[in-house]
């Protein structure tokens, strides 16, 4: 990708379409994407597939949560997982990254979290009985003008709007923020990051610089109620989002880094451990 800061600021969620077709050799090349395979940095290798809305009868999808919200979406992209430790984290991570590539090629998504394991969309395609469906995203040329629908929707979930630095960045131990001067050449990593989606838009990243080390450690500051009926949780999914953001903007710049465990990163009891990213010396 090309000015990966520029695609962040770009992206959006789109809940209405236009009625177009999408380019063919738009599609083609996307689908090449999405056919490839993905791994994510804890090893798990979730799926991808893109299906057109005519493969799921109405009455289905209806029930899924889409109509009515969703507004002339013929495609959609979705994710399949296999139910492992960390899987959902890969999942978030491997498909930002097609996000992303989408709104690179001038595509409208919208992440759409919901119980897709069952009915039309598990049929559409092929799922297994030790896999999940976390999200499907509508793909499609966005409309020329948002619906009400859609303008009432972000404007409910606070969509246009990110927590401030101060309360996502900490510098050395959670009582101090990180100031984005401080952050030096990592700084566009981390605007990038905060401007990940994210369920409600609850953006429940922590990160701790340990510049020392030249780490980054990456917490899950967790909200009641974003687990679903026990099988995907929609939060560690936007930890995997975050972590891509991240790391698609210092390899763009050039700089050399690695995910791991880190048994030495500070504890806090209010928040989740998950990973941390440190510079290659």
């Amino acid at each position: 990708m090309d000015n990966i800061s520029e695609i962040v600021k770009k992206r959006y969620s789109c809940r209405s379409y236009s009625d177009g077709p999408v380019e063919e050799k738009i599609l083609h090349d996307f689908s090449m994407l999405i056919d490839a395979p993905h791994t994510g940095p804890f090893g798990n290798q979730p799926r991808f597939r893109l299906i057109s809305i005519d493969s799921v009868e109405q009455r289905e999808w209806r029930k899924l949560g889409t109509y009515g919200v969703i507004k002339n979406a013929r495609m959609f992209l979705v994710g399949i997982i296999r139910k492992a430790p960390l899987a959902e984290s890969d999942y978030g991570y491997c498909k930002e990254g097609l996000i992303l590539k989408a709104t690179e090629l001038g595509l409208g998504t919208c992440w759409m979290g919901g119980t897709f394991s069952a009915g039309g969309f598990a049929r559409a395609v092929g799922l297994g009985s030790d896999e999940v469906i976390p999200t499907v995203s509508p793909l499609g040329y966005p409309a020329g003008q948002r619906s009400l629908t859609e303008r009432v929707m972000r404007r409910f979930a606070g969509s246009d709007h990110r927590k401030p630095w101060s309360e996502i960045f900490f510098a050395g131990n959670f009582s101090t923020p990180l100031q984005e001067q401080q952050a030096g050449e990592y700084a566009q990593a981390l605007g990038n990051l905060r401007l990940a989606p994210s369920a409600s838009n609850k953006q429940p990243w922590r990160i701790l610089y340990e510049s020392g080390r030249k780490m980054f450690h990456f917490y899950l500051d967790r909200a009641f109620g974003y687990k679903m009926f026990g099988q995907v949780s929609l939060q560690d999914i936007d930890m995997g989002i975050a972590m891509s953001h991240f790391e698609l903007t210092v390899i763009e710049q050039g700089i050399s880094g690695l995910w791991q465990r880190d048994e030495a990163a500070a504890r806090e009891s209010s928040l989740d451990y998950l990973v941390s990213w440190r510079e290659k010396i």
